[in-house]
């Protein structure tokens, strides 16, 4: 009887364990996505405002990159679609051909090759995506990252400088699967 009670002890615990942990608060969005810099726009700031300090900024930089190059973390493009490796450090030095024109007599055209490189010094936003949950009584807000990606200042085909996230990394596989589930 004892062993049977001890048993029944175990399976309930067990059970009790699996259960998922509901989410607290009030759910207030279950997708928002923004960009945050993590290198201040402005050196006349305080310098933890839109900032953090270099060594935590190179820390983070090379965690998701180290992460992504590595295949330790599975990135994804736009369309999240898996994207390898291979993809992204092509995608770190992108090579463009322009025809421009000389700016002497007699002005001719020339055909000339552009590679445009992104280093992790030039990652200056992470763009999130996470659902906020706040608690009515207290106003304490609650988030949850479904996806992080680095943002830096690429040329769009006019040349003109625009923020552009890399890829992103999802944090959570239940979202991924919702996201392709709605495609």
């Amino acid at each position: 009887m004892k062993r049977q009670l001890f048993i029944l002890i175990v399976l309930a615990l067990i059970i009790q364990s699996c259960k998922q942990e509901k989410p607290k608060g009030e759910l207030i969005t279950k997708k928002i996505q923004y960009d945050v810099n993590i290198k201040s726009p402005d050196p006349n700031w305080d310098w933890w405002i839109q900032n953090l300090v270099g060594p935590e900024r190179e820390k983070l930089v090379n965690l998701i990159m180290d992460g992504a190059l590595s295949g330790k973390f599975q990135a994804y493009d736009y369309f999240n679609e898996p994207i390898s490796p291979a993809e992204i450090k092509m995608m770190l030095a992108d090579t463009t051909y322009e025809t421009l024109k000389r700016d002497y007599p007699p002005y001719e055209e020339y055909d000339t090759a552009v590679v445009i490189k992104i280093n992790r010094s030039d990652i200056k936003r992470i763009r999130f995506l996470e659902e906020w949950r706040i608690d009515t009584n207290t106003m304490q807000f609650t988030k949850k990252v479904f996806g992080i990606g680095p943002v830096a200042q690429r040329p769009d085909f006019q040349g003109i400088m625009r923020w552009q996230p890399l890829f992103w990394i999802y944090t959570d596989k239940d979202f991924l699967k919702e996201l392709k589930k709605n495609k």
